[in-house]
């Protein structure tokens, strides 16, 4: 598996797809919501696998965090280390833009995946698209 920055079109149309499945079709997100006007601000992600698009990912600076945001892996492919990889390739991305400390929204079923990264919890729950979600922050 290798995280790729995103730099051409063709990559983020792989971003957008992934995206797509996992948000739109498996988790029942509004395309609208999914794919919103911070697009253009991000930076973006794509994992491969050999020559298959399998996971994304997407980064913004927000009041002097780096906000991690649209971490998916396709559902078939969870399980063997892709979630770490994006995340990893994430924080190094983060580290190279001078940023000590990183947020994200996770979802609740994921809060484990995110606490075995060094992220804690400091919000309420709230919701996102309909679905729970609470705010995690790491230092780097």
């Amino acid at each position: 598996m290798k995280l790729k920055l995103v730099t051409e079109e063709q990559e983020l149309t792989e971003a957008y797809r992934v995206r797509k499945i996992v948000f739109v079709d498996e988790q029942k997100v509004p395309e609208e919501e999914e794919i919103d006007h911070l697009e253009a601000e991000a930076t973006h992600f794509v994992l491969w696998d050999d020559h298959e698009s399998i996971g994304a990912g997407r980064f913004r600076i927000v009041d002097g965090y780096g906000k991690v945001e649209r971490i998916c892996v396709l559902q078939e492919k969870r399980k063997g280390g892709a979630g770490k990889v994006i995340m990893d390739g994430i924080e190094e991305y983060a580290k190279s833009q001078g940023l000590k400390k990183l947020k994200l929204n996770a979802q609740t079923h994921a809060i484990p995946f995110y606490s075995k990264l060094g992220y804690e919890v400091v919000s309420e729950e709230f919701l996102d698209a309909g679905i729970p979600h609470k705010t995690m922050v790491k230092e780097i």
